[in-house]
């Protein structure tokens, strides 16, 4: 029999046990504040140039680790504005999102890779991954940072960039249905924890009630 869900953790479905959740069995926040996210993106600027870009990448994209490393320079939309990835958790191939990322990371992933000396080349850079690395050097360059940040914990980790991601666009009012796309989520159910962010986010959301 499951117990009542703690603060800002909404109830698992039934039908749906290990729904995605906020905080894990003890109470610990899985994603980063927006505090937090500064302080690693700070000690990102430090790291190796392709660890500094990848770490970018998901602080400002909310894309998965794995997705992020199945990034090739003919999906990076610098004309447009956006990274588009493979959604790499749906069940069928082939589907792609487009996310907006701020201009700053198009330039850090053009100066590092050289997304457009790519793009000139015959398949646009079909073939250029921009980080050849497995799962696991991936998640080592990662971590790497977070420990220079003087981050611990469950939310220390690209999962906890990513949930840190989708608390950041709720809490500055992105429609959760904008949220799900970037997200690549199949159901809205689940952009709909980012609703019951808790810390100082739902302090901020407080504040403007008691304005």
């Amino acid at each position: 029999m499951s117990g009542t869900p703690k603060p800002g953790q909404r109830a698992t479905p039934a039908g749906a046990p290990g729904g995605m959740q906020l905080f894990d069995r003890n109470g610990s926040r899985k994603y980063l504040t927006v505090a937090e996210r500064a302080r690693f993106l700070r000690a990102a600027e430090q790291a190796p140039r392709e660890a500094r870009t990848l770490c970018m990448t998901l602080a400002w994209s909310g894309c998965r680790l794995s997705e992020a490393l199945a990034l090739t320079a003919d999906r990076v939309d610098l004309a447009g504005g956006v990274l588009v990835f493979a959604t790499l958790k749906k069940r069928q191939d082939g589907l792609y999102r487009a996310v907006p990322v701020p201009p700053s990371l198009l330039e850090a992933l053009d100066l590092v890779h050289g997304i457009r000396e790519a793009q000139r080349r015959r398949g646009r850079g079909s073939a250029a991954q921009l980080w050849p690395w497995s799962r696991m050097t991936g998640w080592r360059a990662v971590h790497a940072v977070m420990v220079a940040a003087g981050l611990s914990g469950p939310a220390a980790s690209p999962k906890g960039l990513r949930h840190a991601f989708g608390v950041a666009a709720v809490s500055s009012g992105i429609p959760l249905n904008m949220v799900q796309k970037w997200l690549g989520h199949a159901q809205l159910s689940t952009t709909a924890i980012y609703a019951d962010a808790v810390g100082a986010e739902e302090q901020d959301i407080a504040r403007k009630m008691w304005g």
